[in-house]
């Protein structure tokens, strides 16, 4: 489908706690990053099978499936973000807690095949909202946290999320399991 390319934003348009995600990107088309990460990522999570859903490799850390849960709550919050300021909403959003949605979010109930395909519907659901972005709506900002943030910006930080998410899990949950 095709769709406005989007440049590296640059630091004024994403809150400094993101920098680490918005750098994560690699260099390429957003659009294709996001489109490959909502096949890659749930076949990488597939691959991790059923039965390490609940491993964690520390009694105080989330289990995969509470990560995998975050994930997916977190690609809604950043995408809803991303709708608000795209429409022209200047209302500001407060944050999330993370920590307290995990708990709540029953994951380990859940298989983690439940969860990848989740993630999947997800991220079309995201890319289904950009591809139909113009350029004046990409540009705008919103606040959201306390910081102003681009919808272009949110493109790159919801990459970057899921690409620092699925590094914790190869280096804690998969090399160390």
């Amino acid at each position: 489908m095709p769709h406005v390319m989007l440049e590296r934003p640059p630091a004024d348009e994403y809150a400094p706690y993101q920098a680490g995600y918005v750098a994560s990107v690699p260099d390429g088309d957003i659009f294709e990053i996001l489109s490959r990460q909502g096949t890659e990522f749930p076949g990488f999570l597939q691959s991790l099978g059923e039965t390490r859903g609940n491993y964690r490799y520390a009694p105080d850390k989330w289990s995969i499936k509470e990560m995998i849960g975050h994930v997916n709550d977190t690609e809604r919050v950043f995408a809803y973000r991303a709708l608000r300021f795209a429409r022209g909403d200047t209302t500001p959003l407060a944050s999330f807690e993370q920590d307290e949605y995990v708990p709540t979010g029953n994951f380990g109930v859940r298989t983690l095949s439940s969860l990848a395909d989740e993630f999947a519907h997800l991220r079309a659901a995201t890319l289904d909202l950009y591809y139909h972005l113009d350029a004046d709506a990409l540009a705008r900002r919103g606040t959201a946290s306390g910081f102003v943030v681009s919808v272009r910006a949110m493109a790159y930080v919801i990459a970057g999320h899921v690409a620092h998410h699925e590094r914790i899990l190869m280096e804690r949950y998969v090399e160390e399991a």
